[in-house]
């Protein structure tokens, strides 16, 4: 195989990479069908195509899907620490697939490769939270004091006519979570979003199923991973109840936490209150509880007039995209100590006062951080929802607005059969009767 551009940790790993790539491929049979499929059809032939993703093993099988299907793909890492460095190994050695991943890469280096995924001219791009989409806008834009240094220097390579075919020559990018698609919707407000974006965050087969059991399960998963800690008994504070904020409070009530929720929105905290969570302030819960999960993809939710008042103890961590939620720059200056890896993923802050607080993952997303991620059963139709947006955004090119568009319901509807058929479930379908009737005014009681 002739070398392969990317930048990973070690090629060494490529042996154990593959095998978990193998591994998860076996939960994932609707992305395989798709892919048996795109490998006959190529329907993305000739498409160059940048993803920048959490490249995990069944981030892989959505990256090989979309390789079968003809596109020229390059992927990078979406978030500093969720990389599985041996799966990055085996797509570069194994796949032919250009990587640019290395779990806990600093800042420079994550950007470095955001720049990789820019070079490469995409045709179609792929984001999990917007940071690949939101490079190419400001540059288009000649706000290059916005980028990152590593951007900047190769942006000012480029002349006008450069700099706006990055987004002219795009039909479209995919974005995976709720974190990105709140940035490109601000975008599309403030009137800056120069290309189509699929929100495949809010396909129903997705935030149903990925956020709410991916996330619940992984977000857990991670928390013990990182502390070895028993869940039962404990108060858990759960700081947004969307999607997410649902599927980790489920979880942490079925492991036995006492269950506190947090919310802004008055629906969602009524909601919660009556599937039988205390309902709060943060202010409050801060003073009670033992371990704090923040899942809102907002900035600062805990502060630090909340750190200061938790008890002696207290864990603290995020499972929303970015490390924003968590206000540690706050822990910081109100903390008389620091140790950092106090245990893997768990750096300890000692107060005035002596109560030491525990943040995991560096207060980014925990279920990656710590853990592996969602189990690959329900990113297999996250993930073939990524493949079938591309496929049907590519066929529309030029004929999308630039704005934040929903993944078209046949997608939708089309993966969600196709999961049920490989789980063994059969479902109902309309009598000609029931048809007419739900079609019908004319027929009542």
């Amino acid at each position: 195989m002739a070398t392969v551009r990317g930048d990973v940790k070690d090629l060494s790993l490529a042996g154990v990479g593959k095998q978990r790539i193998q591994w998860a491929e076996r939960d994932m049979p609707v992305l395989r069908a798709i892919r048996e499929r795109f490998e006959a059809e190529q329907p993305l032939k000739g498409k160059r195509m940048s993803a920048c993703l959490h490249v995990t093993a069944e981030t892989a099988n959505l990256a090989r899907t979309l390789k079968a299907g003809g596109a020229d793909l390059l992927l990078c890492a979406s978030n500093p620490l969720s990389t599985q460095d041996d799966v990055a190994a085996s797509l570069v050695q194994d796949y032919g697939i250009p990587t640019y991943a290395i779990k806990g890469e600093d800042e420079n280096s994550y950007y470095r490769h955001i720049t990789a995924a820019l070079r490469h001219a995409p045709n179609v791009t792929m984001d999990d939270g917007a940071d690949l989409v939101s490079a190419m806008i400001f540059i288009v834009l000649d706000r290059l004091d916005d980028v990152h240094a590593e951007v900047r220097k190769w942006a000012e390579t480029l002349n006008s006519d450069e700099r706006k075919s990055l987004v002219a020559n795009v039909a479209a990018s995919m974005e995976e979570t709720t974190t990105g698609v709140i940035r490109l919707r601000a975008m599309e407000k403030d009137g800056v979003l120069k290309l189509p974006v699929i929100a495949v965050n809010d396909a129903q087969t997705k935030h149903f199923f990925d956020n709410r059991y991916g996330t619940g399960q992984s977000t857990i998963d991670g928390v013990i991973r990182a502390t070895d800690t028993l869940i039962a008994g404990r108060r858990a504070v759960v700081c947004g109840y969307g999607w997410c904020g649902k599927g980790v409070a489920l979880r942490a009530r079925g492991m036995g936490a006492n269950v506190i929720v947090t919310e802004i929105d008055p629906i969602r905290a009524l909601e919660a209150a009556m599937d039988g969570f205390l309902v709060m302030p943060i202010t409050e819960a801060a003073k009670v509880g033992d371990l704090f999960i923040t899942v809102t993809g907002n900035i600062h939710v805990i502060r630090a007039e909340h750190f200061a008042v938790m008890k002696d103890g207290a864990m603290i961590c995020n499972s929303g995209h970015f490390n924003v939620e968590l206000a540690l720059d706050d822990l910081a200056e109100i903390s008389v100590s620091q140790k950092k890896g106090v245990r893997e993923f768990v750096d300890e802050y000692v107060l005035k006062n002596g109560n030491r607080l525990y943040v995991l993952g560096e207060g980014r997303v925990i279920n990656l951080a710590a853990a592996h991620g969602h189990p690959a059963s329900v990113m297999d139709m996250s993930f073939a929802a990524q493949a079938l947006a591309t496929e049907w955004s590519v066929k529309h090119k030029g004929k999308l607005e630039h704005k934040v568009h929903q993944v078209p319901k046949q997608v939708d509807e089309f993966v969600a059969k196709l999961k049920l058929e490989t789980m063994g479930v059969s479902i109902d379908t309309l009598t000609a009767e029931q048809d007419k009737y739900l079609r019908s005014w004319e027929l009542g009681t």
